[in-house]
């Protein structure tokens, strides 16, 4: 809960001596995934705070704005090594997101700023989606919907619809949004198979196999790993060949996760069905490419984290967890907790 609204202004003494200027602090947030900052700049300037916005997000610019700041939130736009060294008196560095591969999190923490995130916010959106893309798949209503649109009234398609029940469904990853779309899918009838480099099934009743075996045997493979350098391109030519040719991809995680070109030539060449993308490697994606165009092929904006709920809660929690740490207090979700030790 937030304390009590409190001023917070920093002195400085400027020639001539003995006068006093007032200096504001200021928040940086590079970028956002809804349409204004209006709520975060009231919040912000109960405390005293003021918000400061960024109409160009490359590393120079953001550099550029980030030298007097107290504080740098983000949604995508990349805090880099020089986007923090550019920023003495920065004291956290907050993702308004849950995946941190969009800022240095090893170099804000070797200058003891407290990386944030909101791990937890759009848990139920992104599984919803991730659903939505498998019914979608499996129905193939986007081609039967262009073909109504082409006034083709068909109902058979080659290869032929099948039943979803039954089905497997192989997660990559098994974090809370993972296990949102496990409940949810095992509801739905599907057989549901998990990869994750620990094992873990959280107590849930998922059969855990390894990364191999969930290639082979997955109608359907969906993706929860964060983007790391291991994870880059996790998903490329000799993983596609191992998929079955009835089986398609779903991406929900982060768009690096997929080597483009190598699905490209795998849909193209038959050795899987199709795939459904929420993220890209480049974004926005060029959509002239005859690819995203093919039929085989479900995509949509990054927008798998979206409601009216989930924005509200993810504006209100990174924001206010800039103010706790500007506060002195210590945030809600701490992804360098090693910044607290003496």
């Amino acid at each position: 809960m937030f304390t009590s609204p409190a001023r917070n202004p920093s002195y400085r003494l400027d020639p001539p001596p003995g006068k006093f200027e007032i200096m504001t602090t200021k928040v940086l947030l590079t970028d956002r995934g809804w349409a204004d900052y209006e709520n975060e700049r009231k919040l912000l300037a109960e405390y005293g705070y003021e918000l400061v916005t960024a109409e160009e997000t490359d590393e120079d610019s953001l550099a550029a704005l980030a030298k007097d700041v107290a504080a740098i939130g983000t949604c995508w736009a990349k805090v880099t090594r020089k986007v923090i060294d550019s920023a003495p008196d920065c004291k956290t560095v907050v993702r308004y997101g849950i995946g941190l591969d969009n800022i240095d999190v090893a170099r804000a923490t070797e200058l003891g700023m407290v990386v944030t995130n909101v791990p937890d916010y759009c848990v139920i959106e992104v599984a919803e989606h991730t659903l939505g893309f498998i019914l979608a798949c499996n129905r193939r209503i986007v081609q039967l919907n262009k073909m109504m649109e082409a006034g083709k009234f068909e109902r058979m398609l080659t290869p032929p619809i099948v039943r979803l029940a039954g089905q497997t469904l192989g997660l990559v990853g098994f974090g809370r949004i993972a296990r949102e779309v496990y409940t949810r899918a095992v509801g739905m009838g599907l057989k549901v198979i998990a990869y994750t480099p620990s094992g873990n099934n959280y107590g849930l009743d998922c059969e855990m196999v390894s990364f191999d075996e969930l290639l082979k045997r997955s109608d359907y493979i969906s993706l929860h790993s964060p983007l790391t350098p291991e994870t880059q391109h996790l998903m490329g030519s000799e993983q596609f060949k191992a998929m079955k040719p009835t089986s398609f991809l779903l991406n929900t995680s982060r768009g690096g996760l997929v080597d483009t070109e190598a699905l490209k030539k795998a849909i193209d060449g038959g050795e899987i069905a199709g795939a459904a993308l929420d993220v890209f490697e480049q974004e926005p994606p060029q959509m002239d490419d005859p690819f995203w165009q093919d039929d085989r092929v479900i995509v949509t904006p990054h927008a798998a984290f979206v409601s009216e709920e989930s924005l509200d809660d993810l504006r209100l929690r990174a924001t206010r967890q800039i103010i706790q740490v500007l506060q002195g207090e210590k945030p809600d979700n701490v992804v360098n907790p090693q910044v607290y030790k003496s």
